[in-house]
C-alpha cells in the first residue's frame, strides 16, 4: 500500500536516526536495540488482518499448473 509506505518511511525518518533498511516485505535492523517498536507497532495497528491478507493475495503471482 503506496500511501501506508510513504508514512511510514517519514515516520521512520523521524523516529530513529538509523538510515532505514526496508525490503518488500521486511525491515531490517542490525541491533535490537535500533529496532523503534513503538512505530512498528503503530504500523501494524494500521491494517486490519484481513487488509492484509487482501493486500496479500492481489500481489500473488499465479501458478502454472
Amino acid at each position: 500500500i503506496p500511501e501506508l509506505q510513504k508514512w511510514f518511511t517519514a515516520a521512520h525518518a523521524k523516529a530513529s536516526p538509523k538510515k532505514l533498511d526496508m525490503g518488500k516485505s521486511c525491515l531490517r535492523y542490525k541491533k535490537p536495540e535500533d529496532i523503534p517498536y513503538e512505530l512498528i507497532g503503530e504500523l501494524a495497528s494500521k491494517l486490519t488482518p484481513q487488509q492484509w491478507i487482501d493486500v496479500y493475495e492481489q500481489n500473488l503471482k499465479p501458478r502454472k499448473r
